[in-house]
């Protein structure tokens, strides 16, 4: 299963409506920001945090941006 058809499979599943192609580009480049900043394991923790936020996803990765340290990875 393509991760595309799987996102769209859960979201179905939660009752909510699939990310668009922007959307899930955004939370994408959201995970790689936490992942290279960090471990891969802050990406997905970043994701659930941003979701639990309800901010727009423009402003999460402009946050998760300015929280990166410079140079990307500890």
């Amino acid at each position: 299963m393509k991760p595309e058809e799987w996102v769209e499979a859960f979201a179905r599943a939660l009752g909510e409506e699939r990310p668009s192609e922007a959307e899930f580009n955004a939370i994408l480049e959201l995970a790689a920001v936490a992942a290279h900043s960090s471990e891969r394991t802050a990406a997905p923790v970043a994701a659930w945090l941003a979701g639990k936020s309800g901010k727009p996803l423009g402003e999460v990765q402009g946050l998760a941006e300015a929280v990166a340290p410079e140079g990307g990875s500890s």
